[in-house]
């Protein structure tokens, strides 16, 4: 099965991708999505080396509809915060101490802080024990890296580190 489907979450992902980006579930799209979805983790075997452990399949579901959730209210809040003007903004660089070590999960995780308006991965530790983020609105730099830690660290510490 694995020589056929090397990585069939990705293979998943990558078919319901495809569908939601055409926003047509129409057969020949099905089919299309299908063979872009054996294709791509095919031809990209050699840069995955292991199998992607994924403990928990429906944590990654709901880390999926938090993080889309974020994204939605960081757009409305950082509109709101230019709109206002820059003497309202509180800019603030800050050390979010990390405790996941996947390295596939540490990526997700710095992917999805830069993906999410308002705040951006600025450095990761020598060690991978820290990561300096940079927030556009930080009121309690506490906040920052509490929100951080509960929306996107500790899903992704349950989904890959188990």
């Amino acid at each position: 099965m694995r020589r056929w489907f090397p990585h069939p979450w990705l293979t998943v992902l990558l078919i319901l991708l495809w569908l939601l980006i055409n926003n047509s579930f129409s057969l020949a799209q099905i089919v299309l999505g299908l063979v872009l979805a054996w294709i791509i983790p095919a031809l990209t075997r050699s840069f995955w080396p292991e199998p992607l452990p994924v403990h928990r399949p429906w944590v990654m579901l709901r880390f999926a509809g938090v993080f889309l959730w974020d994204v939605v209210v960081a757009n409305v809040l950082v509109a709101r915060l230019i709109l206002r003007g820059p003497t309202r903004v509180r800019p603030a660089f800050v050390m979010v101490p990390l405790d996941i070590s996947h390295p596939f999960a540490l990526s997700l995780l710095l992917n999805v802080t830069c993906l999410t308006p308002g705040t951006v991965s600025a450095r990761l530790s020598a060690d991978r024990r820290f990561l300096l983020v940079h927030a556009l609105d930080a009121a309690s730099p506490q906040d920052v890296i509490a929100a951080i830690k509960k929306d996107f660290e500790a899903p992704l510490k349950e989904i890959f580190e188990c």
